[in-house]
């Protein structure tokens, strides 16, 4: 079993969606006629305008309190069925547990869903002014689920982590909404080799993608569920795809035969076991030989510019010693 509990400030709004039959179609104004049945009344009686306005009547004694409505929704889980005394007994339970047993409240059952469950609408405000607690509501009907599970053979659901204690927590769960997703994400990449190929699979699987900076699925019941929570994060999952497209590569036919072709074709590596590494080797002593062939190029080079650079200077120095061997001997008296 499944609690939901809410709290909201119109008790016309919340009555009206309980005992009013259901538009199927808003375009074709499609009404499921008879989804509403009242199993009980408490200090209330009456039909929808009738129970409006008592339950008004009495928020008044405490007017400051702005949310005065407890909306209780309590569903058994697909194919389970309950008899309606069976569902009174659960509705009286509830109203003890959750502290309105003296309060206004009207129990309401509906069928427009393939799985039973019943509505509780209840007043926070008492006939003696008191107000009932919202603080801890999310606990306090999840531990009444659990009890009535046990009671009546329902079926067993798990308790949010976080009203657990801490041993409690130590323990593996089994979530098998999440072992679900985590099965179906496994089948699709396994047969997806691009990410639009995997999100058009889930999708047909009635899953709701939603990829930002990571990844998310929502089912069929409207439950959302990070990739990351089941070992399936957007990263893994780019991973996995590419993967695929490399292994597709590689076994087909026609690529495998390309490469031993081209394999072949390459000189000197038939009778090499090592070929590729030998082709490197060569590769690098090739490039060697041309540097130490390039410096001694340039090393002559060099040479040769300094030779003729001498070679230059030569007739200037032989001037210069000439004039000197003429001016040592010219006469003193001239």
């Amino acid at each position: 079993m499944i609690g939901k509990v809410t709290v909201g400030k119109s008790f016309k709004g919340c009555l009206l969606y309980c005992l009013n039959d259901k538009k199927q179609d808003i375009q074709t104004q499609d009404v499921m006629k008879g989804r509403a049945k009242i199993l009980m009344f408490n200090q209330c009686y009456g039909n929808a305008k009738e129970l409006i306005a008592q339950f008004h009547d009495v928020r008044q004694l405490n007017p400051k309190l702005s949310k005065p409505v407890l909306h209780i929704t309590l569903s058994l889980a697909p194919g389970e069925r309950l008899s309606n005394d069976k569902l009174m007994e659960i509705t009286q339970q509830c109203a003890h547990d959750m502290g309105f047993e003296n309060n206004q409240y009207v129990a309401i059952s509906h069928n427009d869903t393939s799985h039973q469950h019943l509505h509780i609408v209840a007043n926070r405000v008492g006939l003696d002014k008191r107000t009932v607690s919202d603080s801890q509501s999310y606990k306090k009907i999840a531990t009444f689920c659990r009890k009535i599970e046990l009671k009546y053979g329902l079926k067993q659901v798990l308790n949010p982590g976080r009203y657990l204690s801490r041993e409690q927590r130590q323990i593996p769960r089994s979530d098998q909404r999440k072992n679900q997703i985590k099965e179906h994400i496994r089948q699709t990449l396994n047969e997806s080799r691009y990410y639009h190929e995997f999100e058009q699979k889930m999708k047909a699987k009635g899953y709701q993608v939603i990829k930002g900076r990571g990844i998310s699925f929502i089912d069929k019941k409207k439950v959302k569920v990070k990739g990351s929570e089941v070992n399936y994060s957007l990263q893994t999952i780019e991973r996995i795809l590419e993967k695929n497209r490399l292994l597709e590569l590689k076994q087909a036919p026609g690529n495998l035969k390309m490469q031993e072709q081209i394999e072949q074709s390459k000189p000197g590596l038939k009778s090499e076991p090592h070929g590729l590494a030998e082709k490197e080797k060569l590769k690098l002593e090739n490039d060697n030989s041309v540097v130490k062939d390039l410096l001694k190029d340039l090393t002559k080079i060099t040479f040769d510019v300094m030779k003729s650079e001498q070679s230059m200077d030569l007739p200037q120095k032989e001037f210069q010693q000439k004039k000197k061997r003429k001016k040592r001997l010219r006469p003193s008296g001239h």
